[in-house]
């Protein structure tokens, strides 16, 4: 992947126009060492000396002017912000006082928690913007065949942003204060005033079945929906929140979870849910936070037994305990939506891209999944015992999600998801908003497939997500535990890295690489054994 295109993940979007302007500066790059490079000489002729030769003054020296005008636009937004929030931190501090009111210290939490979010904005904000200097330095020595690294370096790390770690060392001050105040006790208040001041949150009540006829319009409601039982005879059952629109429009579901363990698609429910309007929604949202609580609350990928819920779909009415809370998640839930996007992570030990999984030959899923703007599509014509293989029997569009890496979250990839969500309900018509235009055209792959490990021993992965490799190249060495080198791995053609194995411990069999294909055409039916 383009570092451009992992700079504009990683950019927070309310400071964009305070980073480096990564792409503006290789334009400068080619744009005026190729000009210099073909100036006609005095006979009228294209001068013959190389490129990079000093004669390109003009080009460095316009590359030179863009680049310190960059850099010096970031160090300003630093110096401001760390000054800001140094400021705001000694306030904070002073502010303090152990017989605060309850009303008086949810305001300071609030201020607090506004100071630490743009403390870690700030952090994110330099190191992407140091990594980016370096980078385009690197291609500037490259492309002028000059030292322009060791000349214009040097003036970088003067700069604040890049010499400082008071941003680190506010951040970590911060927390540190966050802990200490943010456990303190409430002042003690009589019943009568805890009663009036205690936030109530309504019941939710429990269904057997989704019924959204019964839910009224233009508001947001969440219920229950048991899907078995348990050993105590009490109902195993799913969270689900819903937005009814005010005008008639599709059902769209959002499930994510279903591996207990992939928790990126929740943050990204929440915040959805926070920003739409129901009374100006046409149609209806359903969300299915944790398809598979019990996998959720045991913190593991597959169901209570370890069964993975994403081979067993549809389910069985009768079958084992895995296929009968399958096959109700399916009737009780997911047979009412007219689209769904089905949410997951990388597996444990795995780290992805934030990639798509479709039927690019239905022309419905294929438009779905490049309205997520993903970094990776991948053809995939759904395996048997998926959810999307399901939903798609049943006629219901479905495209697979993968939003980096499991039990965490990562709030770039979250917020690129959710764009991408919108963008959905924005070209079925639900919402009100245009969608966003992706700022790079996704990869898209015709197949993938898993390089599985032969032998094990300790695995290393060389080459990064998103990047490519060459028909080859070394992609993996594992070695003894006495150091020894035991099996190189090759990539057996050209592709992209989709996924990746991080877990240094291999056992003969593991998966060690998702590398994605670009070919002329889609296969008819391909499956990466993913799921």
């Amino acid at each position: 992947m383009k570092f451009e295109q992992q700079l504009a993940l990683k950019t927070i979007p309310s400071w964009a126009i305070y980073y480096l302007n990564y792409k503006k500066l290789k334009a400068v790059l080619y744009t005026d060492f190729e000009s210099s490079s073909n100036k006609p000489v005095s006979n009228g002729t294209i001068a013959e000396e190389p490129v990079g030769k000093y004669h390109h003054i003009d080009g460095y020296t316009v590359f030179r002017t863009s680049f310190l005008a960059e850099v010096d636009k970031v160090n300003k937004r630093y110096v401001e912000q760390e000054s800001e929030s140094s400021e705001k931190l000694k306030s904070l501090k002073t502010q303090w006082k152990s017989d605060m009111s309850i009303e008086a210290i949810e305001v300071w939490k609030a201020d607090f928690i506004k100071l630490l979010r743009k403390l870690e904005n700030l952090s994110d904000f330099t190191q992407s913007n140091i990594t980016a200097c370096r980078k385009i330095l690197k291609k500037a020595d490259k492309v002028a065949a000059q030292p322009m690294t060791l000349s214009l370096w040097p003036l970088v790390t003067n700069l604040r942003f890049a010499k400082s770690e008071s941003d680190e060392a506010l951040l970590h001050d911060a927390r540190a204060v966050w802990r200490k105040r943010a456990a303190v006790s409430v002042p003690t208040t009589s019943p009568l005033e805890e009663s009036k001041m205690r936030r109530l949150t309504p019941a939710v009540s429990t269904v057997s079945e989704l019924d959204l006829a019964s839910f009224p319009a233009g508001e947001i409601s969440r219920v229950w929906v048991a899907l078995a039982e348990d050993g105590m005879g009490l109902p195993i059952r799913v969270p689900v929140i819903i937005a009814k629109g005010s005008a008639e429009g599709p059902v769209v579901g959002i499930t994510a979870a279903l591996h207990g363990n992939e928790l990126n698609g929740i943050p990204l429910i929440h915040r959805l849910f926070d920003e739409v309007q129901p009374s100006k929604l046409h149609g209806t949202l359903v969300a299915v936070p944790v398809a598979n609580s019990p996998g959720f609350l045991l913190s593991q990928r597959g169901y209570t037994d370890g069964t993975d819920l994403n081979r067993v779909m549809p389910g069985k009415p009768n079958g084992s305990s895995p296929q009968v809370y399958a096959y109700n998640l399916m009737h009780r839930i997911i047979r009412h939506f007219d689209y769904l996007l089905d949410m997951h992570t990388a597996s444990r030990g795995r780290v992805n891209s934030l990639y798509v999984r479709a039927n690019l030959l239905d022309s419905r899923t294929a438009r779905m999944a490049r309205l997520q703007n993903p970094q990776i599509i991948v053809h995939n014509t759904s395996p048997d015992g998926s959810l999307r293989g399901a939903a798609m029997q049943r006629g219901i569009p479905a495209i697979t999600v993968e939003i980096g890496d499991p039990s965490r979250f990562q709030k770039r990839f979250v917020r690129n998801a959710l764009i991408g969500v919108t963008n959905i309900l924005s070209q079925l018509r639900m919402i009100p908003d245009e969608a966003n235009a992706s700022e790079f055209e996704p990869v898209v792959c015709t197949r993938s497939f898993w390089i599985f490990a032969k032998s094990g021993g300790i695995l290393t992965v060389h080459p990064d997500v998103n990047t490519w490799v060459r028909s080859g190249d070394l992609i993996a060495t594992i070695h003894s535990v006495f150091g020894d080198l035991e099996e190189e791995y090759f990539a057996p053609q050209d592709g992209i890295i989709v996924g990746k194995h991080v877990d240094p411990v291999c056992q003969s069999g593991n998966r060690i690489l998702h590398l994605g294909v670009v070919e002329n055409e889609l296969p008819a039916v391909v499956d990466d054994g993913h799921m």
